[in-house]
């Protein structure tokens, strides 16, 4: 009988790390920016770190982490996933929901020390009401990008 509730107690702790969240590691597309995002894939929550210089001592330097901001924290639980652009002066990711396709955009606001993200859109919300090609704000005439879709 002791030896049966040893066995259960060990696979009971073998299954712990199983139970633990996640996580997703992507880094900036900037190609002059050592900074690693993570998104906790089951909460939505991002945070991201890179390598900061030490002034003082002569080191090897230190990891300077920013913790989540504005809508950085955790999200309603789903399926959530980094992506970065392709841009190589973007310092930002997406953050994307593989379940509802929501996307919103995360980056670091250095002076204030955390990771920011956008409120989280739907592309598809909203779309039939969407004019094809229009004016973007802060640039003078229609939308450079083409219509999508193919409608008429």
């Amino acid at each position: 009988m002791m030896l049966r509730a040893l066995t259960l107690l060990c696979l009971g702790l073998g299954a712990a790390p199983a139970a633990a969240a996640s996580f997703e590691f992507v880094p900036a597309p900037q190609t002059d920016l050592n900074r690693m995002y993570r998104i906790d894939k089951v909460t939505g929550e991002v945070v991201s770190c890179q390598y900061g210089l030490q002034e003082s001592g002569g080191g090897i330097g230190l990891t300077v982490c920013f913790g989540p901001g504005e809508g950085a924290g955790p999200q309603t639980p789903s399926e959530y996933g980094l992506v970065g652009t392709r841009h190589a002066r973007e310092a930002g990711v997406f953050r994307v929901n593989y379940r509802t396709g929501e996307m919103s955009i995360c980056f670091v606001l250095v002076k204030k020390e955390q990771v920011v993200c956008t409120q989280q859109a739907n592309p598809a919300e909203g779309a039939a009401d969407a004019p094809l090609a229009g004016p973007v704000p802060g640039r003078p005439g229609a939308s450079a990008t083409p219509p999508q879709g193919g409608r008429p």
